[in-house]
């Protein structure tokens, strides 16, 4: 029998969880609103250069003497992986988002999950049934809607945020198989080494020279991914997946509000309408998962009590 003050502690945690995911989506968004604000003025690959090398340094720092022990990876061919996806993911969103708004790109990008679905059975082996698939086919269909392809207000960029969807599901199948192999301080600095690297063999090709004023945006860009990632690890630690992730969705309040306030951007009608279609098929397919989950953990349960019994 759970006790009034443990079930109270619960509570806590899991209003401490929420509260974390919602700081997670806020500085995630105050990243992407810093690159395009800072895309206005400088190239694209020089702004993707910061996000990655300050995230890097960001994260050095906080390592501090237990850096050697804590990059040491037990599978870095699935950390390079992953990496390599992040930094994909990003610059293609960041292409995105230097002509989208950024609650058009937010939305767009809640198609991962949908994405991610459907990637689970050739690479996780997992089985989705009818109900699944119809919250997929409804996802697509909001996506459809905010794209509307064959209109004058069809953009290209968007097809290019949806490969960024695309992209960040298998990073988000490489975080899972890695989930309980290494450390996360280990993986948030890999989550940036890949982009760090890359980016700066090819950001002097195309660099400008950056204003005095506008260097604490470079650095800021690079440390708000950093404690973006960190927050989402408290998130998870503080409660369930199942209470927490559902409040990732709060992404598009941010990203409206930034996108109002910055550049004046406001979501028409069809990205509303098709936001809503997207959320309400994310959060059925993830509703599916987690009583499947249950439903499992029940059947062993009861499996476990009949060998008990005979």
């Amino acid at each position: 029998m759970t006790s009034p003050a443990s079930s109270l502690r619960s509570t806590d945690n899991h209003l401490l969880g929420i509260a974390w995911m919602l700081a997670t989506m806020f500085w995630f968004v105050t990243l992407d609103s810093t690159a395009k604000y800072l895309m206005q003025s400088y190239p694209v690959t020089q702004v993707i250069w910061a996000r990655f090398f300050f995230h890097v340094v960001f994260v050095t720092l906080l390592m501090g003497r237990q850096l050697g022990a804590q990059v040491r990876s037990q599978s870095l061919k699935h950390q390079s992986l992953r990496s390599l996806f992040m930094f994909t993911t990003t610059v293609l969103f960041f292409f995105g988002i230097s002509f989208l708004p950024l609650a058009t790109a937010a939305t767009i990008m809640f198609m991962s999950p949908v994405i991610l679905t459907i990637l689970s059975i050739p690479l996780l082996g997992e089985k989705v049934g009818p109900r699944r698939w119809a919250g997929i086919a409804i996802g697509f269909a909001g996506a459809v809607v905010i794209m509307r392809p064959g209109s004058e207000s069809f953009q290209l960029s968007i097809l290019i945020v949806l490969t960024a969807a695309f992209t960040h599901a298998i990073y988000q199948i490489f975080t899972r198989k890695l989930g309980t192999r290494d450390k996360p301080m280990t993986s948030l600095f890999y989550t940036g080494i890949m982009g760090a690297l890359a980016m700066s063999a090819v950001a002097p090709f195309y660099w400008q020279p950056v204003a005095a004023s506008d260097w604490p945006l470079f650095v800021f860009a690079g440390i708000a991914g950093g404690i973006g990632h960190l927050c989402l690890i408290r998130a998870f630690r503080q409660a369930p997946a199942s209470v927490v992730a559902p409040f990732s969705y709060s992404s598009l309040l941010w990203a409206t509000a930034f996108g109002y306030l910055l550049f004046d951007d406001l979501p028409d009608a069809w990205t509303l309408g098709g936001a809503a279609m997207i959320i309400a098929s994310g959060l059925y397919i993830f509703h599916r998962e987690q009583a499947l989950k249950r439903q499992t953990k029940q059947s062993v349960t009861n499996s476990a009590d009949v060998k008990v019994r005979f």
